[in-house]
């Protein structure tokens, strides 16, 4: 797999030190380099590469404008590479594979490929398997169902192990093992880990396709619980009950969701 990559910086020395930390990654091939955001918001949509390094900091258009400015198209995944530690949040809030300070640590880079490759990897899985979905559709329709593994076995590798979280001014890396539950509230969604608790903008919709289904699931309408940590089942009047959790928190599962229970009762 080879990642077709793009650098865009105004500053021709930062070009040329990343491109040196990046000759060691045989499968990274730099297709182009941009000195300022308008060259690379055309480059992008001409080329259309798997991974741009981005600087933030440019005359004219900046690296958020850079991302805002190829949005109509399937975007690049994105690193941002910058001096200036002030730009964490918004870089992780534009969904940035990662943040990186120059001097570029040859740790991080690493590190920061991994993640690259993973992303690929999991866009091409799911791309690979709706094109099979589609071609069975259409010379066997009534065989998908048998002839197809089971999604949440095949895409497990795309759903999230850390979740950021902006919160009171900071960013938490989050491991998902550890929540237990998350509420929602409107657009913003509460993570409870033990005694701790989180706020994230974000719906109840999106961050569910974030999470694994297996271990994941919408209890009702307002929650979704970790089921690694039930630790009991209560039943309660009209077909709903509750799930006692490691904290001794109690959930209560509606009655449109009571299949969820299901798995527990044998």
């Amino acid at each position: 797999m080879t990642i077709r990559t793009i650098l865009v910086d105004d500053e021709k020395l930062a070009i040329q030190g990343l491109q040196l930390r990046l000759e060691k990654f045989a499968d990274v091939e730099i297709i182009d380099t941009c000195a300022n955001g308008r060259e690379a918001i055309r480059k992008i949509k001409t080329e259309r590469p798997d991974l741009v390094f981005l600087d933030i900091q440019m005359p004219g258009f900046d690296g958020f404008s850079v991302v805002k400015g190829v949005m109509e198209i399937e975007p690049p995944l994105f690193v941002f590479v910058t001096a200036y530690q002030e730009h964490a949040v918004r870089a992780f809030e534009a969904n940035a594979v990662n943040y990186l300070m120059k001097p570029v640590d040859e740790d991080r880079l690493a590190d920061t490929l991994d993640r690259v490759r993973t992303r690929i990897a999991e866009k091409r899985l799911c791309e690979e398997a709706e094109k099979l979905k589609s071609v069975l559709a259409e010379v066997a329709p009534g065989v998908i169902a048998d002839a197809l593994p089971d999604d949440t076995e095949t895409a497990a590798g795309r759903f999230e192990k850390l979740i950021n979280i902006k919160d009171r001014g900071q960013i938490f890396r989050v491991d998902v093992d550890s929540i237990e539950r998350i509420e929602a509230a409107g657009d913003y969604m509460c993570i409870y880990i033990a005694n701790n608790s989180f706020i994230l903008r974000e719906t109840m919709k999106d961050l569910e396709r974030r999470l694994d289904p297996r271990v994941f699931q919408r209890v009702h309408r307002s929650w979704i619980v970790n089921l690694d940590l039930v630790r009991q089942v209560k039943p309660h009047t009209n077909g709903e009950c509750f799930l006692v959790l490691d904290s001794g928190a109690e959930v209560k599962v509606s009655r449109s969701y009571r299949d969820v229970v299901a798995r527990f009762v044998h």
